[in-house]
């Protein structure tokens, strides 16, 4: 039992998915974690016009307070509420206040409580640490009783122990089939081929060769491309921009077309064991995935019969060619499957919940 833990959670945002991929991960945990009993509070920042763009009001199993991102006061007043928690959990990519509050929340939990550093993109950290000798967050690691990631497998952990880490285990995207499941398709997301994800520095050379380079080279086909950011791209004639697409349409933009195509950021790719949290939406709502490869796939899906893999937009517009419609629902429905019996959200909040009751009772006896 974890006798009603508090934990107060520092993030980028809980209630807007704009800008902020994070969301989907930070509902799924915390909803999780709320079943099993813990009482969870989220701050975040009034940032990038994300409460603008609320996709969601405040729920009934977290509780949130948003802060001023002008000037310090808000942030202030944020943490000295949050001071009683029993966990302290900083998350990385709140976008202001980064290093005050990577700074202050280990110093600040009270006896008996634990802070935690949640980092939901470990491969940016981790290059951010090996670029910057002097960055302030070297000296800041190993005051964290523990490092959680959103994924990243063993090469972040031991690049994270390496740096000063006392404990560091990965947490994966999974899937929460309250949310995300099968819907009717709807013809504003029709296409061959579609793939949804916001236009950042790191994502946009993989995204000109697996999605542009394989409509360049099936013509034929309709490929659909959502997200922020990409208006003034340059795309082939067969590609379509469908601009932002909001959490509740992303049902329909799974089930809609043959297949959902899944690319990583350069640095997600190169630590692998890192997937999307998309990959786990296509899957819940049985959407045939086409996934850039990365090491560790077979943990989650198995490649051929409940994923397609491909190394380059050659392979993607292969795959394409030969893909029939039954043969992308049989693939569809085996990660459906598979991501209900082995990856969804409980799932991971128990592994949460295993982690801090643990360490509770190994500390204080509750």
């Amino acid at each position: 039992m974890n006798d009603s833990l508090n934990i107060a959670f520092f993030g980028s945002s809980l209630l807007s998915a704009y800008w902020n991929g994070a969301a989907t991960y930070y509902r799924g945990i915390i909803r999780a974690l709320d079943s099993l009993g813990y009482r969870v509070t989220f701050y975040e920042p009034d940032a990038f016009d994300r409460q603008k763009h609320k996709d969601m009001e405040e729920p009934a199993w977290a509780a949130v307070h948003v802060y001023s991102a002008e000037g310090t006061d808000g942030v202030f007043h944020a943490l000295e509420e949050a001071r009683s928690a029993d966990v302290l959990i900083k998350a990385s990519g709140v976008g202001v206040f980064d290093e005050l509050l990577e700074h202050e929340i280990p110093l600040m939990r009270r006896q008996g409580a634990m802070a935690i550093f949640w980092d939901v993109d470990a491969p940016a950290t981790l290059d951010r640490l090996a670029q910057n000798p002097e960055d302030r967050f070297h000296s800041e690691v190993a005051k964290y009783d523990l490092i959680l990631t959103y994924g990243g497998g063993d090469p972040v952990v031991h690049a994270y122990r390496k740096a000063g880490a006392r404990q560091c285990i990965p947490i994966y995207n999974a899937l929460d089939p309250l949310t995300h499941h099968a819907v009717s398709p709807d013809p504003d997301y029709n296409a061959s081929l579609s793939f949804l994800g916001n236009r950042l520095p790191d994502r946009e050379a993989r995204v000109e060769e697996f999605l542009l380079r394989a409509a360049e080279l099936a013509l034929n086909e309709q490929f659909l491309l959502g997200g922020n950011g990409w208006s003034d791209k340059p795309m082939p004639p067969n590609v379509r921009y469908a601009g932002h697409v909001g959490t509740a349409q992303h049902n329909a933009f799974n089930c809609t077309p043959r297949a959902v195509l899944n690319i990583s950021r350069e640095s997600m790719a190169r630590y692998g064991f890192s997937p999307a949290t998309r990959v786990f939406e296509a899957a819940g709502a049985g959407a045939c995935l086409i996934t850039d490869e990365w090491e560790g796939i077979p943990l989650f899906l198995e490649p051929s019969t409940e994923v397609l893999v491909a190394r380059d937009g050659a392979e993607v517009a292969e795959h394409l060619r030969r893909l029939s419609p039954r043969r992308a629902s049989d693939i569809g429905q085996a990660a459906m499957k598979r991501v209900l019996s082995e990856h969804t959200y409980h799932h991971r909040g128990q592994q949460v919940d295993a982690i801090l009751t643990g360490r509770f009772s190994a500390v204080t006896g509750r």
